[in-house]
């Protein structure tokens, strides 16, 4: 059964960082690539795809708001993936999710609909 687990989300200022984690169990990095993807979903607003990696070459896909900014990378020992979140912005606050795939379609890294697995979320907030 597949499960993913997000930590690391909390309250930062203006220009602060935060370091999310998505540990992956269910299956292995190292057997078999994945896609797996940030998401958000603000108050009001729908989910939003934010940074993806291709477990099986490494390939990441970044959204235009969040490119120069936000870094994703994967631990294929830890089966975890992180997203490094720089110099955050009060409109980077929402609820984070991770999400994974057993398939990897590059026109799809960040759209919810190719993603099967989802985690919880974690909250991040940004404040001014």
């Amino acid at each position: 059964q597949v499960q993913l687990v997000e930590s690391g989300g909390g309250s930062v200022q203006t220009g602060g960082s935060l370091r999310l984690s998505c540990s992956a169990s269910g299956f292995s990095f190292a057997d078999k690539a994945h896609s797996m993807a940030w998401f958000r979903q603000a108050p009001g607003k729908g989910r939003e795809g934010v940074a993806s990696i291709f477990t099986g070459g490494g390939a990441t896909y970044y959204a235009d708001s969040v490119k120069g900014r936000f870094t994703v990378s994967l631990d294929s020992v830890k089966n975890t993936v992180t997203l490094q979140m720089d110099s955050l912005k009060p409109e980077d606050t929402a609820v984070y999710y991770c999400a994974a795939d057993e398939y990897s379609i590059p026109t799809m890294m960040l759209n919810e609909a190719h993603f099967r697995y989802w985690g919880q979320g974690t909250q991040v907030t940004v404040s001014s």
